[in-house]
């Protein structure tokens, strides 16, 4: 099995003390990730001030992690969930962009590609907040020039309405196991302590998987995924919602 690493929420206010930590485990593997970053947050839930010492210019450290070999993804706009849609990948029922109208959300793509390009960054890959998308989304971010997404189940990447799709797992558990095929470790670093480091550790040590950068990842061929194929993809991430939602209540 080959597997790539995302690693969501990159802000200027990060808890950058857990980035740092998780970012010496990526070197140390030589592992290059994706990042997803959000072109201007304004989500407090990400607003970790202080937890750690931050760059002194946050676009020009994300430039140099690019020049190492690391991805940029635009994750979102404002990374403020202002529905409660599911939208076409529904793992939770809040977005920023799921059921928000079609003008709308290409002006938000438009804006958020408008901040990273004055930052000196251009990506036309895309990582949804909360991987909540819809049908308006997908034709927004063609119009806008983008041709990728990291999101879906499966174990090879896919096209679907002339984008890309990256899968992430399903179960890291289950992934883990696989013999064959490719995958995606979603991170949120803000949320990784140091029993999560060495759980990770043990996952970069395995020997039947081969760890691979992103941009490797972006290297395999695509398969062209029908609506059949759709359909598992969305009943699959329903009912992880749904297992994950009655987890939470016990």
């Amino acid at each position: 099995m080959r597997i790539a690493v995302r690693l969501d929420d990159i802000t200027p206010d990060m808890d950058w003390e857990r980035f740092l930590k998780f970012k010496a485990l990526l070197d140390q593997y030589q592992v290059k990730p994706l990042i997803g970053v959000v072109p201007d947050n304004r989500d407090e839930n990400l607003k970790k001030t202080g937890k750690g010492q931050a760059p002194a210019d946050f676009w020009e450290y994300v430039k140099a992690l690019e020049k190492e070999g690391w991805v940029i993804a635009m994750h979102g706009l404002w990374h403020i969930y202002t529905t409660n849609r599911g939208g076409l990948f529904p793992l939770n029922n809040f977005s920023e962009f799921a059921g928000v109208p079609f003008e709308k959300q290409r002006e938000m793509l438009e804006k958020g590609k408008e901040i990273l390009r004055e930052k000196g960054i251009e990506t036309d890959i895309f990582m949804a907040p909360a991987h909540s998308y819809d049908a308006n989304t997908l034709k927004a971010l063609k119009e806008t020039g983008f041709t990728a997404l990291t999101d879906g189940f499966g174990e090879r990447p896919y096209t679907y309405k002339e984008l890309t799709f990256y899968p992430i797992s399903f179960r890291m558990s289950s992934t883990l196991q696989k013999a064959e095929g490719y995958s995606t470790m979603v991170v949120h670093t803000d949320t990784v302590n140091e029993e999560d480091l060495k759980r990770y550790k043990e996952y970069f040590e395995k020997k039947d998987v081969q760890w691979i950068s992103y941009g490797e990842y972006l290297k395999q061929a695509a398969e062209k995924q029908g609506i059949p194929g759709r359909w598992k993809e969305f009943l699959m991430a329903k009912g992880k919602y749904f297992v994950v939602k009655m987890g939470a209540r016990h």
